[in-house]
């Protein structure tokens, strides 16, 4: 380091509380304070905040923060104060006076991060006076919602396009948790990064646990999984808001402490739910996917899907907001071919052909993995392009408990020869659901119109039902027999060359029997030893000091802070600021709060024995 570059671990210990950069963060903060533009995708809970957050501290100005949801951005702001970080919002929450406040303050340069909404910030007064507050860079957050090939376009952010030729010298940073290849060339083209310095960290979250298991009476099943972990946090994403309210209802009459979310509540009821949410008043979110973008609580210990999501996109990044502080954390996934055919049924609403086959295409991808036998964890990052150095995770249902295999190869036999007589009598390709109709011996209009009653393969699959056949059919894609592919119009499948080789050789194929039913699975055990009764103590003293402070809980500490004071039992303030997330602010403000506490419980504690 010369002698002009900023200290940033000191700055990293005095306003964070850490005392080393998690991976890929000191190189991108080392780049835009060199003044280049980057793009960064890191997984959720890989620290993209502190990427924009550090080098605001470490350079004169204001930088300037896009973030999606309104919502979401005092609780971001008020855990930069709890840190002592001058930062601040303008938004549509905020009334004249409010507004005029911070204008006031802006230009008097007493903010060194400044969060705005993508309408805000490209309202020609804001974009004005930005050129008056000492603009010296710009973060966009949730930097996929720019891209309409991403999972969660919002056009509003295409706005934000002009800001290079508005501020051409500022040195922009796009942030995002979850892209594919092709949505992270759009982000850069979109916002015209100049020649970006980018980084992409592991899609790898290892400490989350994956496991899908056979839908049958699901609200049982969710009140057998949450029962045993009555005093953690998590989230369970429903489809409709319909069954978001009646899962709520059910459960808060059950004795958990649940709420609803979704776009149907007012926007009160909505900031009301979300706020006892993440100050622990409501242990479990019951939700639509309206929720969750952006959801800073570190401790959200499971995130359970009552339904299937609609891609696997979808999947990531709702299952990444389990486990942000690292510590161990579970994603159950509830899994019906019912819900499949809901998903299509709303698919064939659309207008569009090219979106209906695109959204097929994506959902065929999402049951394939909520089907397969093989490893979750291998087959999330080899979604994202990324492979998994090992044959298992020894973390997911399927390495934990393999499923059972059988002899699939008359069925394999059946399924490719099918689809390869459809394709030499015709000329062209059809859809799963038109292979499995001949199979069957279905009676639909295009057998009849293609003559596929004439095919030798017509009826012949009668001794499994057409639901068992599409498993089969998506386990043969899975395996790389079938391949399938997008047109104008709908997917189509075809025979592989490894699929006719197979053929040929009448070679022998073992298939994953279907999902069934589980015991209950009991809750994963931490990997760090601590005096549970103590962090029961603590987390309670820090919902108590929270609540005095209109603050999340973990805005005072994470979990992990607490768990780490819980196993160390720091007696003096030097040992305190060693725990993680203990910066200078934190030891001034809280320090001998909890060094009383736990040294009260350690005295009540060896007086007892």
């Amino acid at each position: 380091m010369t002698r002009s570059e900023p200290p940033l671990l000191d700055l990293l210990k005095r306003y964070f509380g850490f005392s080393s950069f998690r991976p890929l963060q000191e190189e991108i903060i080392r780049d835009s304070l060199a003044g280049r533009d980057v793009f960064a995708l890191l997984p959720t809970g890989g620290g993209k905040s502190l990427c924009f957050q550090l080098p605001a501290l470490a350079r004169p100005g204001l930088t300037a923060v896009v973030s999606p949801l309104i919502a979401l951005m005092k609780d971001q702001v008020d855990a930069l104060a709890v840190a002592g970080v001058p930062a601040t919002f303008l938004n549509s929450s905020l009334d004249s006076d409010q507004s005029r406040e911070r204008y006031r303050a802006l230009y008097q340069g007493q903010f060194r991060l400044l969060y705005l909404a993508p309408e805000r910030l490209m309202l020609n007064g804001t974009l004005e006076a930005l050129k008056n507050w000492g603009l010296s860079a710009i973060a966009i957050d949730e930097a996929h919602c720019i891209s309409e090939w991403g999972h969660d376009f919002r056009p509003e952010y295409r706005e934000i396009a002009s800001l290079r030729q508005l501020f051409p010298q500022i040195p922009m940073m796009a942030l995002t948790a979850t892209a594919t290849e092709r949505v992270r060339k759009d982000i850069i083209a979109q916002l015209h990064l100049n020649d970006p310095r980018c980084y992409q960290a592991s899609f790898n979250r290892s400490n989350l646990s994956y496991s899908v298991i056979g839908k049958a009476k699901p609200y049982q099943q969710l009140l057998r999984f949450l029962r045993p972990r009555f005093k953690e946090s998590g989230i369970v994403y429903c489809q409709s808001r319909r069954s978001v309210e009646s899962t709520a209802e059910r459960l808060v009459s059950d004795g958990i402490a649940a709420r609803p979310y979704h776009a149907g509540l007012t926007a009160e009821e909505r900031s009301l739910n979300q706020e006892a949410f993440l100050r622990d008043d409501a242990r479990v979110m019951v939700a639509t996917v309206a929720f969750g973008m952006g959801i800073n609580k570190p401790n959200v210990r499971f995130v359970v899907h009552h339904d299937l999501p609609k891609n696997i996109e979808s999947y990531y990044q709702e299952t990444g907001r389990a486990g942000r502080d690292g510590l161990p954390s579970e994603c159950l996934l509830l899994f019906s071919p019912g819900d499949v055919i809901k998903y299509i049924r709303f698919i064939d609403e659309k207008s569009d052909a090219q979106e209906r086959a695109v959204a097929k295409a994506q959902l065929n991808q999402m049951v394939q993995y909520a089907e397969s036998g093989g490893c979750r964890r291998a087959s999330l990052l080899g979604y994202f392009g990324e492979r998994y150095p090992s044959d298992g995770c020894g973390a997911c249902d399927n390495c934990q408990k393999p499923r059972e295999t059988y002899d699939g190869t008359l069925e394999m036999q059946k399924f490719l020869s099918c689809v390869y007589r459809i394709r030499e009598k015709s000329g062209f390709d059809v859809g799963l659901n038109h292979v499995i109709e001949v199979l069957t011996g279905g009676d639909t209009e295009k057998i009849a119109r293609f003559h596929h009653r004439t095919l030798s393969t017509y009826g012949i699959g009668t001794e499994h039902s057409r639901a068992e056949w599409a498993a089969i059919g998506r386990e043969l894609i899975r395996i790389g027999f079938l391949g399938q592919r997008v047109t104008d119009t709908y997917a189509v499948v075809e025979v592989t060359l490894e699929g006719r080789q197979a053929l040929r050789e009448r070679k022998t194929v073992m298939l994953t029997r279907p999902l069934t039913v589980p015991k209950t699975k009991a809750p994963r055990d931490t990997d760090v030893a601590y005096d549970t009764a103590l962090f029961e103590r603590l987390r309670a003293l820090r919902k108590r000091l929270a609540d005095e402070r209109g603050v999340p809980p973990y805005v005072v500490f994470s979990d992990v802070s607490l768990r780490q004071m819980a196993s160390q039992l720091p007696f003096n303030s030097e040992q305190f600021l060693r725990i993680n997330g203990v910066g200078e602010k934190k030891l001034r403000e809280f320090g001998d709060i909890f060094l009383n506490e736990i040294a009260e419980h350690v005295s009540t504690t060896n007086t007892s024995q």
